[in-house]
């Protein structure tokens, strides 16, 4: 939950429209009646995980950009630990995050998924960002 109010938050003050629900239930709900310009999952949330909830809205909306992020280290630390970052960019999340991550990392992440997708920049946002951290 904290790190959906870090991310509300620096988003909002970036100029951005931010929605956040709970889980990646509702995450699937929204997407599919409003219209996001990117997406934030967790890998882990309740009810259903990142991974099925990024499946999903790809198969509704595949031109839906996601960024996903993780609390699990970006490379094992030990040799039982899957990259789930790199799995799921794999699956078609346009980028990953670390957490914890630095707020310029947060926003150059956001700053390219728009400027790749074509629907704006920092300074000029055309719609929301949903997040189910």
């Amino acid at each position: 939950m904290a790190v959906q109010v870090t991310i509300r938050l620096l988003l909002e003050r970036a100029g951005h429209s931010v929605v956040t629900v709970s889980d990646g239930r509702n995450g699937l709900a929204l997407s599919q009646t409003e219209n996001f310009d990117l997406l934030f999952l967790d890998i882990y949330m309740p009810g259903m995980d990142g991974f099925e909830t990024m499946r999903m809205v790809r198969e509704q909306r595949p031109q839906l950009p996601v960024i996903v992020i993780s609390g699990r280290p970006l490379t094992a630390e030990t040799e039982s630990t899957p990259d789930f970052l790199t799995i799921a960019t794999k699956l078609g999340a346009v980028s990953g995050l670390q957490k914890p991550f630095r707020p310029a990392d947060l926003l150059a992440a956001v700053t390219d998924c728009l400027e790749t997708a074509g629907s704006g920049t920092p300074s000029h946002p055309t719609g929301g960002v949903a997040s189910s951290t």
